[in-house]
């Protein structure tokens, strides 16, 4: 009887990560970063029907980058765990921490199984506070770690690179015309140096948890002519619903 081939765990759980870091890195990234009235989600998806950015409850949401038909499980799951929570107890007890820690148990238990492959995902999950000081952002890596962000993250595609620029350039209490032109730009420009591309309405998915409206969910899709003002600097645009009514799901 011939000998089974021996990878030790270390390798094994090694080769599985970089798996899966291969196939986030080969997506459109995802950036989010807070502004003043709350937290803003870009990404770079000209799908109108595939999202990578949801609502998850009245105060969460949730973005991702990978396989869309992973990490949308993980969406659907997410939202039932949410509602289910809500109804059983009171909506106050959902939060983006407990989300996460549902997340993380799941990522976890898939990525140490050795009967399936490692899902091709990162997940950012951000609830809005009463206050910038309560905003909550956190980051899941395929191997359920959790990781606490502050102010900004971007998931997939130039990940470094771009976190990087928006870094240097976030500031607290950037309006939200001001943030979403930062996000932009991060996205658009070239890791190689080169020439930054330019990003119209068609390619970017905009989306904010906005604490200043008086709805209870504060999810909101940033849209057409409304985006548009935005992207060239009018403010007043920040506060307008949209006129199809699509503001949250």
């Amino acid at each position: 009887m011939s000998t089974p081939f021996y990878v030790s765990p270390q390798q094994a759980m090694a080769d599985r990560a970089e798996y899966a870091r291969k196939g986030i890195a080969r997506g459109r990234s995802v950036v989010v970063l807070t502004y003043a009235d709350g937290i803003l989600f870009v990404a770079e998806n000209t799908s109108r029907a595939l999202h990578k950015v949801s609502e998850i409850y009245d105060q969460i949401a949730f973005a991702a980058v990978g396989r869309y038909n992973e990490f949308e499980n993980l969406r659907i799951g997410g939202v039932r765990y949410a509602d289910l929570r809500g109804y059983s107890y009171d909506r106050a007890d959902v939060t983006a921490r407990g989300l996460a820690n549902v997340y993380a148990q799941t990522l976890g238990t898939i990525f140490s199984s050795v009967g399936e492959k490692p899902y091709e995902v990162e997940l950012i999950v951000a609830e809005v506070g009463r206050t910038a000081d309560e905003d909550q952002i956190y980051r899941l890596t395929p191997d359920g770690s959790v990781v606490d962000e502050k102010n900004t993250v971007v998931v997939g595609g130039n990940a470094d690179s771009i976190g990087n620029y928006i870094g240097q350039r976030h500031r607290t209490g950037m309006t939200l015309a001001e943030a979403l032109k930062v996000a932009v730009e991060g996205l658009a420009r070239d890791p190689n140096g080169g020439t930054p591309r330019t990003l119209t309405t068609e390619q970017l998915e905009v989306a904010v948890l906005d604490r200043q409206r008086f709805q209870k969910r504060k999810f909101k899709r940033i849209l057409g002519g409304q985006l548009s003002r935005l992207l060239n600097g009018d403010e007043s645009a920040a506060t307008e619903e949209d006129a199809a009514g699509e503001t949250a799901e």
